[in-house]
């Protein structure tokens, strides 16, 4: 049955309404009573936590760490800040501008748009300066000269205000055809715009990046509020004719996605000297920047690896003295649906199309023809990219030890989480003062950094209806819900989301918002009615590219519940330890170090699918706080136990934690029993049902990475010869996708491209296989501690001792 059809009658509302009348209908959650839902309809998730969680207040993301920028978080700040509210930038009326009127009203879009402060930059005027002064390692020949003037009349953006005001225009119109609102906090605005007219620093803006409308999305917001246009970043092969002019109007200039495209692959010493001469002309002429740390689209709804090759060049501008100070400011966007649909066929193994003119063009008439709700763009507070510098130097950073040294004493040796432990008080130390002339130092400095503001950005983006209901279909009701059901368990996650102090990106009536999320995810999910035919079933369509599609967007919120999914899978595994056949009784005891140390490691082992903590915290803290608040949920239970009660297997835990980072405040450390005073205490899985079943469900949201890596351990096997890194991908993605066609893999999505990657790319930080490089030619192959069928199998047993499977 189409989605559609079910949404008649009052339940079409929200839907079928205009743009602004869907506005006012999207309450802010201080103003909802939502009664839908009584209080016997709390299930697994309400029944178990506190009455205040319920209708909670929304939380105010976006603060710059404690830790690493005190002063920062204390500037622009103020406690009126969070109570500005929301805007929906793309509603515009007559009170927007200086006029009043019959006239005014019809006009309102064109007045608004010739009363916005648009600054034109002068750096063309610079252009031939740089290029005549670019240091080379060849003699400064005219042929040199030519070459570097033809690079930066390919790489340099020359900002229209004129076109600038004619997008804006254009885009009000075109975002109201097809967006219900695009919604920023005008708090965080405020903030922004107070930083960029009061600090004497370029403002530099590091969105992640989730499809290719952000672009337009940030120049349209900072337009709208009076903000100059920014210098865009964007990869050269979006450098198309006509398009890539409209791109330079707006402030967009062209760098290649790869530094050294040259046909010998060598390093283009020339291009890269006039990329850091202009970006560092741009910040001494207070231009602002705008850069995507991920360098291209995620195709997964989580960030990807921050490549922070524009980054590293304004650390090095500012370190050197050519500025006084640089403004970081990450942003979060989330989208109800993309632009782009979805990314199902790169997941499934097809190579990225090119850009063009003709693909542009279809594009934009694929959204004029239909709506893809709501945008929601968070601004986080703007923090001084010095004080973080001075805040590293003054501290001891540790060498960071490789995946193969975390893990294999304990995949290997069998050894228990002893040597996981060991991480956290082990680290080489280095001298309290590091200058920056030391390269390692630096390359760690830079890659904290892009880390820090990913992770940043990513937990301020706001969490989307299509999120949940993508989250719960998959990994809470695959075989199938009823309507009603899903709008109470809808109803539940937003309130725990809440209470997480995640943002969601929208608000209202949970049966409309439910309603509404099914409208945008119709293509994925089936619609069948019962025999009274007065209620539906919902249930995710069981095709490859529908499942590929939900996962997308269900690790939307991946961040949110990914250390409690961690903890309740490390549990698993150390149940399965200690009880034979998988199960377990209400008085199997569980060491608290133990879980932490056993999460810390299948957080290491994960790391390149999701940060877990930020560089200036260590994941010891992050899954305290995580089991404290299973604690407080009742789905762990503290146990009084007597040292006589302990089993041989659970003996104590010799070791303490090692001292925490001071990133808590004060009063927070007080309060807080986690430190050298902490003793072990032992811990009890709760055998409610509800309990139990939050617990499952934990394990389900990382159930379909667990299983990516499983089928990954296996086909390990079948590598008897060296083959290239490429072949050995494509040869794994096709043998995990058929167990996806035959119904042999419990998750389809575990076949996702890129997974496959990410597995390849863990497995060769593991030291399971390793590069060896002939006559030019790089092939991966087994590496000599893997090639015993032994330690191959360790390796499957230590996944699938995480697997709920």
């Amino acid at each position: 049955m189409d989605i559609n059809m079910v949404l008649g009658g009052q339940d079409s509302v929200l839907l079928a309404s205009s743009p602004d009348h869907a506005v006012s209908r999207l309450k802010h959650p201080c103003e909802e009573q939502d009664r839908s839902c009584s209080p016997s309809v709390l299930h697994y998730l309400a029944s178990t936590w506190k009455d205040g969680l319920l209708n909670r207040k929304r939380p105010f993301v976006g603060r710059c760490c404690h830790f690493c920028t005190p002063q920062s978080q204390g500037r622009l700040f103020n406690s009126s800040i969070p109570s500005l509210g929301l805007r929906n930038v793309i509603y515009i009326n007559e009170t927007h501008t200086r006029h009043r009127g019959w006239l005014a009203r019809r006009l309102s879009y064109v007045l608004f748009v010739l009363e916005r402060d648009v600054h034109k930059d002068m750096v063309q005027s610079a252009i031939e300066e740089v290029a005549s002064e670019t240091k080379t390692d060849q003699k400064a020949v005219s042929k040199v000269r030519q070459k570097a003037r033809g690079f930066l009349q390919e790489m340099v953006a020359n900002i229209s205000p004129s076109l600038i005001r004619l997008t804006g225009w254009t885009l009000l119109k075109l975002f109201n055809g097809f967006f219900w609102s695009i919604q920023i906090h005008k708090g965080q605005l405020e903030m922004v715009k107070k930083a960029a007219s009061e600090y004497n620093a370029p403002l530099v803006f590091l969105p992640v990046h989730k499809s290719h409308i952000d672009y337009l999305l940030i120049t349209f917001i900072l337009f709208c509020h009076n903000i100059k246009a920014p210098h865009i970043a964007a990869g050269n092969n979006l450098n198309i004719p006509i398009f890539s002019t409209l791109i330079r109007k707006l402030g967009g200039f062209f760098i290649r996605r790869k530094l050294d495209e040259t046909p010998d692959g060598k390093k283009d010493v020339l291009y890269r000297a006039l990329l850091r001469a202009y970006t560092e002309e741009l910040l001494q002429q207070q231009q602002f920047l705008e850069v995507y740390l991920e360098g291209t689209r995620s195709r997964s709804g989580k960030p990807s690896p921050a490549r922070a090759g524009i980054l590293s060049i304004v650390v090095d501008t500012l370190c050197a003295g050519a500025i006084p100070d640089v403004l970081i400011v990450p942003v979060g966007i989330s989208y109800d649906r993309i632009i782009e649909g979805n990314y199902n066929s790169e997941q499934l193994g097809k190579p990225k199309k090119n850009e063009s003119l003709w693909g542009v063009a279809c594009g934009v008439w694929r959204m004029l023809r239909k709506n893809y709700g709501c945008v929601r763009v968070d601004f986080t507070q703007p923090f001084s990219l010095k004080e973080y510098l001075d805040t590293q130097r003054s501290r001891n950073l540790p060498a960071p030890l490789t995946l193969e040294q975390i893990l294999i004493p304990t995949i290997i040796a069998a050894g228990p989480d002893e040597a996981v432990f060991n991480r956290g008080e082990e680290e080489e130390e280095h001298p309290d003062s590091r200058e920056l002339s030391d390269e390692p130092w630096r390359r760690q400095v830079i890659s904290n950094l892009a880390k820090h503001i990913l992770f940043t950005a990513n937990k301020s983006s706001a969490i989307m209806s299509t999120h949940i209901v993508a989250c719960l279909l998959l990994y809470r009701h695959r075989q199938g819900v009823l309507l009603s059901k899903l709008v109470e368990d809808f109803f539940n996650m937003k309130e725990e989301i809440l209470s997480r102090d995640f943002d969601l990106g929208f608000s209202g009536n949970s049966e409309d918002v439910v309603m509404h999320a099914l409208n945008l995810l119709g293509n994925c999910v089936n619609v069948t009615s019962t025999n009274r035919n007065t209620e539906f079933i919902i249930a995710p369509r069981n095709t490859v590219p529908a499942l590929f599609e939900l996962n997308f967007y269900s690790n939307g919120l991946f961040h949110v519940f990914i250390a409690d999914a961690i903890i309740a899978c490390s549990a698993l595994a150390m149940l399965r330890e200690q009880v034979t056949e998988g199960e377990f009784t209400s008085s199997t005891l569980l060491s608290q170090e133990r879980l932490i140390c056993r999460a810390a490691g299948l957080s290491h082992f994960l790391s390149n699918e999701v940060i877990i903590a930020l560089p200036c915290q260590t994941v010891y803290q992050v899954f305290h706080d995580a089991v404290t608040r299973l604690i407080q949920y009742g789905v762990l239970i503290v146990a009084d136990v007597d040292q006589e009660e302990l089993s041989p297997s659970e003996e104590p835990w010799p070791k303490k934690f090692p001292e925490p980072l001071s990133w808590r405040s004060d009063e927070e450390d007080e309060d807080s029993d986690f430190g050298e005073e902490q003793r072990d205490r032992y811990l009890k899985v709760s055998p409610s049902s509800e309990h139990q079943e939050f617990f499952t469900f934990m394990q389900r949201v990382l159930s379909p990475v667990l299983e990516a890596y499983t089928g990954a351990a296996i086909f390990v096997h079948s590598l008897l010869s060296p083959m290239t890194e490429r072949e050995y991908t494509q040869k794994l993605f096709k043998y995990l996708l058929t167990r996806t066609e035959k119904g042999v893999a419990a998750y389809g999505e575990s076949a996702t491209h890129y997974l496959v990657k990410n597995t390849v790319k863990t497995f060769k930080e593991l030291a399971v296989l390793k590069e060896r490089c002939e006559n030019g030619v790089c092939r991966l192959e087994l590496s000599t501690t893997f090639q015993t069928q032994a330690n191959r199998n360790k390796l499957l047993q230590y996944i699938l001792g995480f697997s709920l499977l």
